[in-house]
């Protein structure tokens, strides 16, 4: 099998790599580090490509921005993957707003350059995106909440089991990066339902785990921890502390992965999340816990009632 990996010095690039070539299957992984670009030095990721080209021999890292049309059909040309895992993205809303072509360029264009590609040089690659929980906008908020002494819980019983994939996502605030993202979301179901070809969006919440270039702007469990390590303060946005935070563990989101590629289907949405996790003001002191360091956090804006983050998914 040979796979094609985008953002594979990414949380879940990196993992998908991993996985993959410890699977025996031969590995691809275009990365250019934009991730340093977007957020500086505590957002680059070349640490973890050089890990990844150390650890795995079958692994073959190409230097390619997916916003290059030309190189990005060049590369499918030549390698003609069995399967592409999507990962590559600009995801965060703030920077969204600051740098729109470049969000909009990155995660809408770069996504139609690549579905393009596999279509004409890999039309029978399953194709799998990382989508985002963000493509619901801020429809979740008009759902009946209840404040319990540490978090927010949902005060429906319709919704006791999370947010379905049948959730509208129109007619909502979506931020400027949740916008690009839909524009994905939605053509990576159209080129499998129109062209046939086997793909699915994955809607994620908070994903988390080991080889995340955690920041302030993305990236919530890893920047908590390094904000721990390095005794740093810790601010918390909104909502008292008290949002709850869907986080699923990179390798769970990869074991989903490979479960598609073994029975996979035609313009497929997921929402894929671990549930009910810890609210916002408990995590540090969880984490305080676990590795014996104080840290205290700080509410900012405690009247600003934004909940971007803070829904769960049903389970899959």
């Amino acid at each position: 099998m040979k796979l094609l990996v985008t953002g594979s010095s990414g949380l879940i690039g990196s993992e998908v790599v991993d996985y993959f070539c410890q699977q025996g299957w031969q590995v691809h992984g275009v990365d250019n580090n934009m991730r340093a670009d977007f957020f500086g030095p505590q957002g680059d990721t070349r640490w973890n490509q050089e890990r990844l080209k150390a650890a795995h021999p079958s692994f073959h890292h190409h230097e390619l921005d997916i916003r290059d049309r030309k190189a990005v059909l060049d590369c499918l040309a030549t390698l003609t993957p069995t399967h592409v895992v999507h990962t590559a993205a600009q995801p965060s809303h703030d920077l969204a707003a600051s740098r729109p072509f470049d969000d909009f360029d990155t995660n809408a264009v770069g996504t139609l350059n690549l579905l393009e590609a596999t279509r004409l040089h890999a039309s029978e690659a399953v194709f799998i995106h990382m989508s985002t929980n963000k493509v619901y906008g801020d429809r979740p908020n008009a759902i009946k909440l209840k404040e319990l002494d540490t978090r927010w819980d949902y005060d429906d019983p319709a919704y006791v089991g999370g947010i379905t994939e049948e959730f509208s996502i129109d007619q909502s605030k979506h931020s400027l990066f949740g916008a690009s993202k839909v524009a994905a979301d939605v053509m990576v179901q159209e080129y499998g339902r129109y062209f046939g070809m086997k793909t699915c969006a994955l809607r994620g919440g908070c994903l988390t785990g080991p080889n995340h270039s955690g920041v302030e702007l993305h990236g919530f469990l890893s920047y908590l921890i390094k904000c721990n390590l390095a005794g740093k303060k810790y601010n918390v946005f909104g909502y008292k502390g008290k949002q709850v935070r869907d986080n699923i563990h990179s390798f769970d989101v990869v074991r989903f992965m490979h479960a598609f590629f073994e029975n996979p289907r035609c313009g497929e949405v997921y929402n894929i999340g671990g549930g009910l996790t810890i609210p916002d003001g408990a995590s540090p002191r969880r984490w305080m816990m676990c590795l014996k360091r104080f840290i205290k956090p700080r509410l900012e804006n405690p009247s600003e009632l934004k909940l971007l983050d803070g829904y769960c998914h049903r389970r899959v």
